[in-house]
């Protein structure tokens, strides 16, 4: 029986709509709200919005099963295809594009920019199971993403950011990035999900087993994403009131690129590992796991690194909003393919 999309999960660009009208709702009718949350920060962190954040990151890193990684070294060429289109392809091509459709826009070319480094570990499984990829390969690539996002995506920041726009000669782009500030926001904000998640992981499964974890435990902490995710979208745009009548054009600049983005990748990916003579099951997987990315990582960082006013933290807002529609027709053209070039 083929899996189908959760009603949360299925309606989420609604529900993402619904939570950016309220918050323009919560703006106009309560305009001191700034005020408010002002006073809940220490420093230029949000105390409220830190942890929504930080929820927002824990269900998908406590799905992750690290044990599996030793397995998945060993077959060479899906880790090899995986770690080149995921590291190297579809971080340049996001370059690519936001150079090409926003250079002139340097706050939300950056913001861009930010997704393209952040690689999917959350929904991705969502699109393998609908898709009919092999899970456990899935899980695999995505508990390898993580620990290289760990690892890497404070310095890839630095390097797209404040270093290949320069040598590019943009000169439109006067955006620059403490590479301090994202690895101490990585750390937060992927390093304590991260590490509650391995070990939540571990403890549950030793004391009530694999089958409860799974069937149990995950499937009530997986909404904590959606909910956490709804609630800094609302916090957000309730402070962005004066900037509602600007958005709908703002919002359409943003989406093209990550349309162009999300079929290219996919396609490319796709017809990459047939050419290698991959499965389908392991070339779904490989292709949606480098078509996706992690939002939640990339509206975390660009909060703390810009605020939460920034041009920046918008564009990661409108990701999921343009990537759940995508995603979903690309779930059903890897099907057609499987048709047509496996069946």
């Amino acid at each position: 029986m083929q899996p189908k999309l959760k009603f949360l999960d299925r309606y989420l660009t609604l529900w993402i709509f619904l939570a950016m009208a309220v918050g323009v709702g919560l703006g106009y009718f309560f305009p001191n709200i700034s005020d408010v949350t002002d006073r809940l920060s220490v420093g230029t962190t949000n105390i409220p919005l830190a942890i929504g954040l930080i929820l927002m990151m824990y269900p998908p890193l406590a799905k992750v099963d690290y044990s599996l990684l030793p397995k998945a070294f060993k077959d060479k060429k899906v880790i090899g295809i995986s770690l080149l289109l995921n590291w190297v392809v579809g971080t340049v091509l996001m370059f690519g594009l936001a150079v090409l459709f926003l250079r002139n826009e340097p706050d939300y070319m950056a913001g861009l920019i930010l997704i393209g480094l952040a690689r999917c570990i959350a929904m991705v499984i969502v699109w393998s199971d609908l898709a009919k990829a092999n899970r456990e390969y899935t899980a695999l690539l995505v508990a390898l993403n993580s620990i290289f996002q760990i690892l890497s995506y404070s310095f890839l920041v630095w390097l797209f950011i404040n270093v290949l726009p320069n040598k590019l000669g943009l000169a439109n782009f006067n955006v620059s990035v403490s590479m301090k500030d994202v690895t101490e926001s990585v750390l937060i904000y992927l390093g304590i999900p991260f590490f509650s998640g391995f070990v939540s992981r571990y403890a549950l499964v030793k004391s009530r087993g694999i089958e409860w974890y799974n069937r149990k435990f995950v499937p009530k902490i997986s909404p904590v994403t959606l909910y956490a995710l709804l609630f800094t979208i609302v916090l957000m745009f309730s402070l962005k009131g004066d900037k509602i009548l600007d958005l709908p054009m703002d919002v359409i600049k943003i989406a093209t690129p990550l349309i162009i983005y999300f079929v290219l990748m996919f396609f490319v990916s796709f017809f990459i590992n047939k050419s290698l003579n991959v499965t389908y099951d392991k070339n779904a997987s490989i292709a949606f796991t480098a078509t996706g990315n992690n939002f939640e990582l990339a509206i975390a960082v660009a909060i703390a690194v810009f605020g939460i006013h920034s041009p920046q933290a918008f564009v990661g807002v409108i990701g999921p909003l343009v990537e759940v529609p995508v995603l979903i027709l690309l779930v059903r053209a890897s099907l057609w393919l499987k048709k047509r070039y496996y069946d």
